[in-house]
């Protein structure tokens, strides 16, 4: 199943005019929904040598910083292993550092405070470092800003996160991925060395349209942060991972907390935040979570919608060409504003749980109202009159009067039903707070 034409055909004018605004040589742009693309286009060549060479759904770009949000997995996975804590210091798996209490959430969220790059001028000389340069330049390097004090985006911080993937795991970090990650996933045409059909990198001048060939050069160390290449394809099915985890890889709960916001990274518009690895971008609305990335020669974005399962994947091989995010998200949103994903059909349930029935219909709280029921035998909690799409609260049994809110509103608080002496439920306590059949004031049920 593909987009309708008319779909097709707005998708196709905005990749065209990010081509021609970012006066990219080859640009490959897509749209997928559960893990296939609905709508590709590739613009341009791969290959200024071969201009007739356009770029396709298997075509291989560098997708830089977009390799952190592997990485975050990675870590994450290890958390849920019992393996690390996300508050443990980093001089737990890097013995001997000098910096004392930069720890795993911090990195992982660009709130460290710890500098930028590398020490040794890495962009200047163009050397990357080795592992072993990368750990001991993490002594020389500076910590810039207070922790938590405001975002700051660090590829140090997600080359020692790779480094702690990679002491924990016994092999390089690319090996872990492949096998925590890409083998699962089936992601074949993703790795950090060039194979297959890819493209060229270039740049483009700002007083001339005559593209300079950009060099080609391993990460090493910065594999973690930057040294991935991928597919439009392989991107896909990164989104589709994004949208409904696979739980051999990462479970769904997990995923859902990597995309809590940590930080305000834009502090002005409050447009864009930073999660556990995860940027999130809101447009009109929606939230769109992902990656951009930026190499010599390439500049890519990857963002999914995860309620519609829609993910926007954008490639282009320009060293400065229009801004990643905006593009993709702008070609993910014409998608879902023009074809909206189908409705799951309600499904009637076969029985309502023992113990449930007396605690449905309404109850109040503080003056407001509150609807308890019951979907797919689970008990969930509702405020009167919210918005139709807002999640509900719902709840698991601990025991014959506790319950555990699991996700929605008061996540990780007990509900507990409170009886009479003849048995009745008298109320329900929520996070400690009273819930009545009857609207009350506070004391006077006393």
């Amino acid at each position: 199943m593909t987009f309708r034409d008319d779909t097709c055909r707005a998708l196709d004018r905005l990749a065209l005019t990010a081509q021609r605004d970012g006066r990219v040589p080859g640009l490959a742009a897509g749209v997928a929904r559960r893990g296939a693309l609905q709508w590709f286009r590739g613009v341009g060549t791969i290959d200024l040598a071969r201009p007739a060479d356009t770029p396709d759904e298997d075509t291989q770009y560098p997708v830089a910083s977009n390799s952190k949000t592997f990485t975050a997995v990675a870590i994450m996975a290890l958390r849920d292993e019992g393996r690390l804590d996300l508050d443990d210091t980093v001089d737990r798996y890097v013995a001997g550092t000098v910096h004392e209490g930069v720890t795993i959430r911090q990195l992982l969220s660009h709130t460290s405070g710890m500098q930028r790059e590398p020490v040794g001028g890495i962009f200047d000389t163009m050397v990357m470092p080795e592992r072993e340069d990368l750990v001991a330049g993490w002594d020389e390097a500076a910590r810039v800003g207070r922790p938590h004090d405001r975002w700051h985006y660090s590829n140090l911080a997600y080359s020692m996160l790779g480094e702690v993937v990679a002491r924990l795991d016994g092999c390089g970090w690319e090996e872990s991925i492949r096998r925590r990650i890409l083998g699962p996933l089936e992601m074949r045409r993703t790795g950090t060395r060039p194979s297959g059909r890819r493209a060229k990198g270039y740049y483009v001048p700002p007083f001339s349209d005559v593209p300079v060939p950009e060099p080609e050069f391993d990460a090493k160390a910065l594999d973690p942060a930057g040294g991935l290449r991928s597919t439009p394809a392989d991107l896909a099915r990164w989104g589709a991972f994004v949208a409904d985890p696979v739980a051999e890889v990462l479970a769904p709960d997990t995923l859902e907390e990597m995309c809590q916001p940590q930080t305000m990274a834009d502090a002005t518009g409050w447009t864009m935040a930073w999660s556990l690895g995860l940027q999130l971008l809101r447009k009109e609305g929606r939230t769109w979570v992902g990656h951009t990335g930026g190499w010599p020669g390439s500049v890519t974005g990857c963002f999914t919608e995860r309620d519609s399962r829609t993910t926007a994947v954008l490639l282009m091989n320009q060293t400065n060409p229009v801004p990643p995010a905006a593009a993709a998200i702008g070609m993910g949103h014409e998608a879902v504003e023009r074809e909206p994903a189908e409705l799951e059909p309600w499904v009637p349930g076969s029985e309502i749980p023992e113990g449930l029935a007396e605690l449905l219909g309404h109850w109040y709280s503080e003056g407001t109202g509150f609807v308890l029921s019951v979907r797919e035998g689970k008990l969930e909690a509702r405020v009167e009159g919210a918005a139709k799409g807002d999640p509900p609260a719902v709840f698991e049994r601990v025991d014959e009067r506790t319950y555990r809110t699991v996700s929605g509103r008061e996540r990780g608080e007990v509900l507990t039903v409170e009886r009479s002496s003849d048995g009745s439920v008298s109320h329900l306590t929520w996070a400690t707070y009273r819930f009545t059949r009857e609207p009350l004031a506070f004391g006077q049920w006393l």
